[in-house]
Protein backbone atom coordinates (compact mmCIF):
# COMPACT_ATOMS: atom_id res chain seq x y z
CA UNK A 1 0.00 0.00 0.00
CA UNK A 2 2.55 2.45 0.78
CA UNK A 3 4.51 1.86 -2.35
CA UNK A 4 1.30 2.46 -4.29
CA UNK A 5 1.26 5.90 -2.39
CA UNK A 6 4.92 6.42 -3.67
CA UNK A 7 4.05 6.02 -7.09
CA UNK A 8 0.83 7.61 -7.32
CA UNK A 9 2.33 11.02 -5.58
CA UNK A 10 5.08 10.33 -7.66
CA UNK A 11 2.67 10.85 -10.71
CA UNK A 12 1.09 13.66 -9.64
CA UNK A 13 4.05 15.96 -8.85
CA UNK A 14 5.85 14.86 -12.37
CA UNK A 15 2.20 15.77 -13.94
CA UNK A 16 2.05 19.00 -11.79
CA UNK A 17 5.69 19.91 -12.64
CA UNK A 18 5.03 19.21 -16.15
CA UNK A 19 2.47 21.38 -16.82
CA UNK A 20 3.68 24.77 -15.06
CA UNK A 21 7.44 23.78 -16.56
CA UNK A 22 8.76 25.52 -13.59
CA UNK A 23 7.19 25.04 -10.10
CA UNK A 24 7.79 26.73 -7.02
CA UNK A 25 7.25 24.77 -3.98
CA UNK A 26 4.66 26.86 -2.42
CA UNK A 27 2.76 26.57 -5.77
CA UNK A 28 3.81 22.74 -5.83
CA UNK A 29 1.94 21.82 -2.01
CA UNK A 30 -1.16 23.46 -2.61
CA UNK A 31 -1.70 21.34 -5.86
CA UNK A 32 -0.51 18.07 -4.86
CA UNK A 33 -2.63 18.50 -1.67
CA UNK A 34 -6.15 19.44 -3.88
CA UNK A 35 -5.40 15.97 -5.69
CA UNK A 36 -4.55 13.90 -3.07
CA UNK A 37 -7.49 14.92 -1.06
CA UNK A 38 -9.50 12.41 -2.40
CA UNK A 39 -6.83 9.30 -1.64
CA UNK A 40 -6.85 10.65 2.19
CA UNK A 41 -10.56 10.33 3.21
CA UNK A 42 -10.11 8.17 6.23
CA UNK A 43 -6.85 6.84 6.80
CA UNK A 44 -3.71 8.28 8.69
CA UNK A 45 -2.04 9.79 5.76
CA UNK A 46 0.38 12.23 6.16
CA UNK A 47 1.06 14.39 2.84
CA UNK A 48 3.81 16.86 3.71
CA UNK A 49 5.78 13.89 4.65
CA UNK A 50 5.20 11.97 1.63
CA UNK A 51 5.47 14.76 -0.92
CA UNK A 52 8.68 15.70 1.12
CA UNK A 53 10.23 12.13 0.85
CA UNK A 54 8.72 11.79 -3.06
CA UNK A 55 10.51 15.00 -3.56
CA UNK A 56 14.15 13.68 -2.40
CA UNK A 57 13.49 10.67 -3.89
CA UNK A 58 12.85 12.28 -7.08
CA UNK A 59 15.85 13.96 -6.82
CA UNK A 60 18.24 11.53 -6.37
CA UNK A 61 16.92 9.23 -9.31
CA UNK A 62 17.65 12.77 -11.48
CA UNK A 63 14.07 13.03 -12.65
CA UNK A 64 13.70 16.58 -11.32
CA UNK A 65 16.30 19.15 -10.05
CA UNK A 66 15.83 22.00 -7.46
CA UNK A 67 17.30 25.30 -7.52
CA UNK A 68 16.55 28.48 -5.41
CA UNK A 69 15.58 31.91 -6.54
CA UNK A 70 14.65 34.34 -4.27
CA UNK A 71 14.66 32.92 -1.35
CA UNK A 72 12.40 30.07 -2.56
CA UNK A 73 12.82 26.65 -3.87
CA UNK A 74 11.62 26.05 -7.49
CA UNK A 75 11.35 22.51 -9.17
CA UNK A 76 11.67 21.22 -13.04
CA UNK A 77 11.86 18.27 -14.42
CA UNK A 78 15.36 17.00 -16.23
CA UNK A 79 15.00 14.94 -19.51
CA UNK A 80 15.27 11.64 -17.41
CA UNK A 81 11.21 12.59 -15.75
CA UNK A 82 10.24 13.82 -18.77
CA UNK A 83 11.04 10.26 -20.10
CA UNK A 84 9.68 8.01 -16.68
CA UNK A 85 6.79 10.68 -16.99
CA UNK A 86 5.85 9.93 -20.44
CA UNK A 87 6.49 6.19 -19.25
CA UNK A 88 3.50 6.81 -16.55
CA UNK A 89 1.33 8.34 -19.74
CA UNK A 90 2.11 5.39 -22.02
CA UNK A 91 0.44 2.92 -18.88
CA UNK A 92 -2.39 4.76 -18.70
CA UNK A 93 -3.26 5.29 -22.80
CA UNK A 94 -6.31 3.07 -23.42
CA UNK A 95 -8.02 3.58 -26.74
CA UNK A 96 -11.46 4.70 -26.72
CA UNK A 97 -13.72 1.88 -28.68
CA UNK A 98 -16.91 3.91 -30.52
CA UNK A 99 -19.70 2.07 -30.77
CA UNK A 100 -19.77 1.92 -34.24
CA UNK A 101 -16.33 0.87 -36.47
CA UNK A 102 -15.61 3.14 -38.96
CA UNK A 103 -14.12 0.29 -41.52
CA UNK A 104 -10.69 1.59 -41.54
CA UNK A 105 -7.73 -0.23 -40.50
CA UNK A 106 -5.16 1.24 -38.42
CA UNK A 107 -1.48 -0.45 -39.55
CA UNK A 108 1.85 0.41 -38.34
CA UNK A 109 4.79 -0.45 -40.33
CA UNK A 110 8.26 -0.03 -38.14
CA UNK A 111 11.83 -0.75 -39.41
CA UNK A 112 14.22 -0.69 -36.33
CA UNK A 113 17.66 -1.51 -36.80
CA UNK A 114 18.97 -4.21 -34.59
CA UNK A 115 21.33 -2.06 -32.92
CA UNK A 116 18.25 -0.87 -31.31
CA UNK A 117 16.71 -4.41 -30.29
CA UNK A 118 15.29 -4.15 -27.27
CA UNK A 119 13.48 -0.35 -28.26
CA UNK A 120 12.00 -2.88 -31.02
CA UNK A 121 11.17 -5.37 -28.44
CA UNK A 122 9.53 -2.86 -26.33
CA UNK A 123 7.74 -1.47 -29.00
CA UNK A 124 6.12 -4.99 -29.67
CA UNK A 125 4.91 -5.29 -26.22
CA UNK A 126 3.48 -1.80 -26.11
CA UNK A 127 1.49 -2.81 -29.47
CA UNK A 128 0.19 -6.31 -27.52
CA UNK A 129 -0.78 -4.20 -24.88
CA UNK A 130 -2.50 -1.94 -26.52
CA UNK A 131 -4.39 -4.38 -28.28
CA UNK A 132 -2.65 -4.91 -32.06
CA UNK A 133 -2.67 -8.11 -34.14
CA UNK A 134 0.64 -8.73 -35.75
CA UNK A 135 0.51 -9.49 -39.24
CA UNK A 136 3.84 -10.13 -39.97
CA UNK A 137 6.92 -9.47 -38.20
CA UNK A 138 6.98 -5.20 -38.43
CA UNK A 139 3.42 -5.38 -39.39
CA UNK A 140 0.47 -4.71 -36.60
CA UNK A 141 -2.94 -3.74 -37.47
CA UNK A 142 -5.72 -2.66 -35.08
CA UNK A 143 -9.39 -1.07 -35.83
CA UNK A 144 -9.24 1.89 -34.05
CA UNK A 145 -7.80 5.32 -34.63
CA UNK A 146 -4.71 5.23 -32.11
CA UNK A 147 -3.20 8.00 -34.03
CA UNK A 148 -1.89 9.97 -30.86
CA UNK A 149 -1.27 6.88 -28.89
CA UNK A 150 1.24 6.25 -31.88
CA UNK A 151 2.71 9.49 -31.91
CA UNK A 152 3.34 9.54 -27.87
CA UNK A 153 4.72 5.83 -28.33
CA UNK A 154 7.17 7.44 -31.27
CA UNK A 155 8.32 10.06 -29.04
CA UNK A 156 8.81 7.70 -26.08
CA UNK A 157 10.84 5.31 -27.72
CA UNK A 158 12.48 7.96 -29.96
CA UNK A 159 11.97 5.84 -33.22
CA UNK A 160 10.25 8.52 -34.82
CA UNK A 161 10.74 8.36 -38.12
CA UNK A 162 11.33 4.26 -37.98
CA UNK A 163 7.65 3.93 -37.73
CA UNK A 164 4.69 4.37 -39.98
CA UNK A 165 1.67 4.53 -39.13
CA UNK A 166 -1.07 3.61 -41.70
CA UNK A 167 -5.19 4.41 -42.15
CA UNK A 168 -6.71 1.53 -44.48
CA UNK A 169 -9.95 0.87 -45.94
CA UNK A 170 -8.98 -2.26 -46.94
CA UNK A 171 -7.23 -5.45 -45.89
CA UNK A 172 -7.08 -7.90 -48.21
CA UNK A 173 -8.28 -11.25 -46.44
CA UNK A 174 -9.33 -9.46 -43.40
CA UNK A 175 -12.17 -12.18 -42.45
CA UNK A 176 -9.90 -13.54 -39.68
CA UNK A 177 -8.79 -10.27 -37.99
CA UNK A 178 -12.87 -9.26 -38.01
CA UNK A 179 -13.60 -11.97 -36.02
CA UNK A 180 -9.93 -11.36 -33.73
CA UNK A 181 -11.58 -8.15 -32.96
CA UNK A 182 -14.94 -8.82 -32.66
CA UNK A 183 -16.15 -6.88 -35.88
CA UNK A 184 -19.29 -7.91 -37.92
Amino acid sequence: MEKEKAIKITKIILKVIAVAGVVSLAALMPNIFQVLGAMNKKSEYKPKYYIKTALGRLKNQGLIKFYEKNGKTFFSLTEKGEEKLMKYRLGEIAVEKPKKWDQKWRIVIFDIQEIKKNTRNLLRTELINLGFIKLQNSVWVYPYDCKEIMILLKSYLKVGKDILYIEAVKVENDKWLRKAFGLN
